[in-house]
């Protein structure tokens, strides 16, 4: 089944072209990595009077939402085997032990940052 066709005012079909010195790319870089958001993202909500969100995300938390981000991805692959029929049940034990193990060491990374 085909992917539904986005109607006209959703697609984004213009492009703005913008030059910036090395350190307003840095700064407008650095702010949109605080705010884990891409820096097309960043400029377009800026832009465009869109809210960004309010709080900046230090860089230890950042690493650890995408961490979480993968672990997450991992549990739905997982997901999809047991449910496909295609998967070994050694070969999913094993990958569920290290979802653990990955899962107590962010965790503690966690607890430690919060302390």
């Amino acid at each position: 089944m085909a992917r539904p066709k986005k109607n006209l005012e959703s697609l984004r079909a213009m492009q703005i072209n913008i030059r910036y010195s090395v350190n307003e790319y840095l700064v407008v870089s650095d702010n949109a990595n605080c705010l884990g958001i891409s820096i097309a993202d960043y400029v377009r909500r800026r832009t465009t009077g869109v809210v960004l969100p309010r709080k900046k995300v230090s860089t230890e938390d950042r690493r650890l939402f995408v961490e979480l981000s993968r672990v997450g991805n991992n549990i739905n692959q997982l997901t999809k085997k047991v449910h496909s029929g295609n998967h070994y049940p050694g070969q999913l034990l094993n990958e569920l032990l290290e979802l653990r193990k990955l899962l107590n060491s962010l965790t503690l990374k966690i607890i430690d940052h919060d302390s």
